[in-house]
């Protein structure tokens, strides 16, 4: 499967009174090889096992593959991550036909706030929200596997 989306830095907390959902998410990365990456994550009450492959040019699409795994088991796979865990709080707001996904990092990328829309192609036109600031699509610092690696408070 195809992920096309588009990453952007948040210029305020309206987001917030937005949401229609919130959740926490816990990651980690069992392998952050620029040609692909496996993520462990744990999300509200589920857990997920997904592997990305390398962005194209633009960084606007690649390869993602994900399976729901059971809380358990991603705790397990979280212990034998690389060093660098990822937490945030996930803000779901619906735009138009579209449904933006903020996160609002925590630990040591507290202050990086970035929305996230996937897209069912490239050239698909979409709804931007007031509080929607500079677009960070294919900045690999914003991937959450460089922030792991490269937390958002020692840049």
């Amino acid at each position: 499967m195809i992920e096309i989306e588009r990453k952007f830095l948040v210029n305020s907390d309206v987001y917030k009174s937005e949401a229609f959902k919130q959740s926490r998410i816990v990651q980690g990365f069992l392998n952050t090889d620029k040609e692909r990456t496996v993520r462990v994550r744990i999300q509200a009450d589920k857990g997920f096992l997904t592997i990305k492959g390398k962005s194209s040019s633009n960084g606007l699409s690649r390869f993602e593959w994900e399976t729901e795994i059971s809380i358990i088991e991603a705790e397990d796979l979280l212990k034998i991550c690389e060093k660098g865990v990822i937490e945030k709080i996930r803000y779901e707001v619906k735009v138009g036909n579209h449904i933006f996904e903020v996160d609002e990092f925590d630990g040591n990328n507290q202050g990086l706030v970035i929305a996230e829309i996937e897209l069912s192609k490239e050239t698909e036109i979409y709804e931007k929200p007031n509080w929607l600031g500079e677009e960070v699509t294919g900045d690999i610092r914003y991937y959450n596997a460089q922030l792991s690696k490269q937390p958002y408070k020692t840049w």
